[in-house]
């Protein structure tokens, strides 16, 4: 709690720039996310949404200003920083899992690795997860064996299986089929009604109605409005949000 009484918000970003060459991907970012909130980022391709959504795990770094996780600057290396990275669960586009291990072992590979949890324990609570995402019965394949849904809902899994405080989404649907998209989605509305922590960057705005508490818009690098889900897709503020929604809602 702060002095006034108010709960420190779990991420605070503050002026936050970052720049891959000469390009200026991230410009002075001030944002926060609460405990138990979802939030959605939407915005055109290349707005710096994603680059946004890895500097909070500190995937990626940033040339300037301060991202806070608790109150406290994001450890530059180390334990430290390992400790965050199993705080701040992510899940990719791609999955990224690994091929030559089953489903089974990919979710307790965390577990007893990083948190040293006994084999057995983590097993036992690697099968909880699967069951959640509805993915129990492939425990023992390995991911080429499963479609790209049941995939990501592995990664989901393996994200979960951490006790994370929140969870990095960085469009997870984006890679799959258009029949798997729902499956997935489903999980995580899931997710968000637990009161599960999300930053959500994604395509798929009927999620961003469904499931966000808030939604930020994102252009050139820039914040440029943000607001609840109702007032966002019926009442957009500025021109360069109605001229995205225009393209995007007549579809």
């Amino acid at each position: 709690m702060t002095e006034n009484g108010d709960a420190i918000p779990l991420v605070r970003l503050e002026a936050v720039n970052k720049h891959f060459g000469d390009l200026h991907v991230l410009r002075d970012i001030d944002l926060t996310v609460d405990r138990g909130e979802v939030l959605v980022v939407i915005g055109p391709s290349g707005g710096g949404k994603s680059t946004l959504c890895r500097t909070i795990n500190r995937l990626e770094t940033i040339d300037s200003g301060t991202i806070y996780f608790e109150g406290r600057p994001l450890p530059a290396e180390g334990a430290a920083l390992a400790r965050l990275r199993s705080e701040v669960g992510m899940v990719f586009q791609s999955f990224n899992l690994f091929a030559h291990k089953t489903i089974l072992e990919n979710v307790t590979l965390g577990p007893t690795k990083v948190l040293r949890k006994p084999r057995q324990e983590a097993e036992k609570r690697a099968m909880e997860l699967l069951e959640r995402v509805g993915i129990a019965s492939q425990a023992q394949k390995y991911p080429a064996q499963l479609s790209g849904g049941q995939q990501q809902r592995t990664a989901i899994a393996r994200a979960l299986a951490m006790n994370p405080k929140m969870i990095l989404f960085d469009e997870p649907t984006s890679a799959l089929d258009p029949e798997m998209v729902q499956e997935v989605l489903d999980v995580m509305i899931g997710l968000a009604r637990d009161g599960m922590t999300m930053v959500v960057v994604t395509h798929e705005m009927g999620f961003a109605r469904r499931a966000a508490h808030r939604v930020v818009f994102m252009a050139d690098g820039q914040i440029v409005e943000q607001n609840t889900p109702d007032e966002f897709f019926t009442n957009a503020r500025t021109d360069r949000a109605k001229d995205f929604l225009s393209k995007i809602l007549t579809h």
